[in-house]
């Protein structure tokens, strides 16, 4: 397990080096790492090194790559977690709504150009949380008045139907404000571009509380996989732990797609491969999770980079490409072995 363990980090560090060092202008990874040391700890620059390399390191690179990473680290957990509670491989919190709320909330100021003083550039990515959580709270909330006992499928197609009803408001918005909808189908694909260290300093506090109470339930997370009535046996209060691990999970979702659009299938992808890697206990698939899945995101971003010259592509459209193969996968797979 540890070596495994280990490999799999080193591998997320060498994809998150490559994702400073490749794009317009190659940077040697041995310059990029010592332009990063020089930045962090004063050291001197090689002689070699151009100011110009150090800029597009320090001011460009390194934060949208460290961004890739905390976003797909929240991602997967989140999908983890998802999965877990729900008992439903197919599970994230796409399903129950987030990034329908999320949209909603960038409908709402990218066409109406809502805009708060006090939060300036963080506008958006606050409403766009704010309505992805809400979306879910207001999903449970419903699930709980027509199911006392909080039942998965009763919270899955609750949450997939006010899902489908508010992608048909933003729908419905895009339509009728077609001065606006590049902007806002662009956002909905999602992208790293021209994003900055502001961003991170606000994200990644946000991921790593809502981490540390995900690794806190690792014990009822494993119940939980064995079915509701065996973890009510074992003393798991399954209504509160539900609850609880579903407003986190969204909540990590949520943060990470309101500061760069919606990016899906990471969810989904994540959790299953480190499920295969490392087996079925949470003591391993979280942490592993946030690793892969961060590793992943930074690959998919590069590529995003690189594979059109002199043009980007959304993030979205190739974790898509991926993950939709993945998702079908997934789907047969279930059908062929119950």
């Amino acid at each position: 397990m540890r070596l495994k363990i280990t490999v799999t980090i080193a591998l997320s560090l060498v994809i998150l080096i490559f994702g400073m060092a490749v794009g317009s202008v190659y940077i040697p990874p041995a310059d990029s790492l010592a332009i990063v040391w020089h930045k962090i700890t004063g050291a001197a620059v090689p002689d070699f090194v151009k100011s110009t390399d150090v800029a597009i390191i320090w001011d460009l690179r390194l934060p949208r790559a460290l961004l890739a990473f905390v976003v797909g680290a929240a991602l997967s957990v989140s999908g983890a977690v998802m999965q877990s509670v729900l008992k439903n491989p197919l599970a994230s919190s796409y399903t129950l709504g987030v990034s329908s709320g999320a949209s909603l909330g960038a409908a709402i100021v990218i066409v109406c150009g809502v805009t708060v003083p006090a939060l300036q550039m963080f506008t958006l990515p606050v409403i766009g949380f704010a309505l992805g959580l809400g979306t879910i709270l207001l999903a449970i909330a419903v699930s709980s008045r027509l199911d006392g006992n909080l039942e998965n499928n009763t919270i899955i197609l609750t949450g997939m139907v006010i899902s489908l009803f508010i992608n048909a408001v933003v729908t419905l918005v895009s339509a009728l404000t077609r001065e606006h909808i590049q902007r806002l189908i662009y956002w909905q694909m999602g992208s790293f571009q021209l994003k900055e260290w502001s961003t991170l300093y606000v994200l990644f506090p946000i991921i790593l509380v809502c981490a540390f109470v995900v690794a806190h339930f690792n014990r009822e997370l494993d119940m939980l996989t064995f079915g509701e009535e065996q973890a009510k046996t074992m003393g798991v209060n399954t209504k509160r732990v539900k609850w609880i691990l579903l407003i986190v999970a969204a909540a990590m979702t949520g943060s990470a797609i309101s500061f760069v659009g919606v990016i899906g299938f990471v969810d989904l992808v994540a959790p299953h491969i480190v499920r295969k890697i490392f087996g079925a206990s949470h003591r391993y698939v979280i942490p592993m999770s946030a690793v892969l899945g961060g590793g992943f995101m930074v690959l998919c971003d590069l590529a995003a980079r690189t594979l059109v010259p002199l043009q980007e592509l959304p993030v979205g459209a190739v974790t898509a490409m991926i993950g939709a193969p993945f998702f079908t996968y997934i789907y047969f797979s279930r059908r062929k072995h119950p």
